[in-house]
């Protein structure tokens, strides 16, 4: 599988890269500077040069020649307004606009669970950043792309577990990036999870099997 990741040197972007490769898959991203670029290309990721607050939708389009999936990562973290609108907002409809002119059907963000930080006393700029942030979710879910949103939990640098809870709805928690990553991998190796919003914490189940029972059952229903 060609994976493009949009935020690959950010950590759970570089931790997605590193399994990816171990699989076998061809990986490359956008990154801001050409350092940045020669680091990944020791490691084997086939990095660009580029702003996402700048990048045209044609421009991004060019480089994702031959993916098989977008991957969107990058984050502001609910820092300034500006910064959000560019990453957080914007920069996710240029990716959408980019697959569709490069014939790329595959997208899967890596957005926030709706709840987190409730009752932290929020600051006016990460109350923003929610709101904007469930606008994008929206903006993808309504795309014809086959899209992959997941909501993680607090995310933190413990060690991975390999063991999450996964669903479409998830109490909010906290979970290592690590464990994120590795859910993101094997989320793109699984075909049958398809246009689906997905709560990801802290849990028991092994990734892999939580992935497999997170895809869509098919069959007869009734009263």
């Amino acid at each position: 599988m060609k994976v493009f990741i949009i935020g690959v040197t950010g950590a759970v972007g570089g931790l997605l890269a590193q399994h990816l490769i171990d699989r076998g898959d061809e990986v490359s991203g956008l990154v801001r500077r050409e350092q940045q670029r020669a680091e990944l290309a020791a490691r084997g990721i086939g990095a660009r040069v580029g702003r996402l607050a700048d990048i045209s939708p044609e421009a991004l389009a060019s480089l994702l020649t031959g993916a098989d999936a977008i991957v969107y990562t990058a984050g502001s973290n609910g820092g300034a307004r500006d910064v959000t609108v560019a990453i957080d907002g914007e920069g996710v409809v240029t990716a959408l606009d980019a697959a569709s002119l490069a014939g790329v059907r595959r997208l899967v963000l890596v957005s926030v669970l709706p709840e987190a930080g409730r009752g932290q006393n929020l600051s006016a700029d990460e109350e923003f950043y929610f709101a904007v942030k469930k606008l994008v979710d929206v903006t993808v879910s309504m795309s014809d792309l086959d899209w992959v949103i997941l909501r993680p939990s607090l995310l933190t640098d413990d060690p991975a577990t390999g063991t999450v809870a996964l669903g479409p709805a998830q109490p909010h928690d906290e979970i290592p990036r690590a464990d994120v990553a590795a859910t993101l991998a094997e989320m793109l190796h699984e075909p049958r999870i398809s246009r689906q919003i997905l709560e990801l914490t802290q849990g028991a189940t092994p990734i892999a099997q939580a992935v497999r029972a997170a895809r869509p059952r098919t069959g007869c229903g009734g009263f």
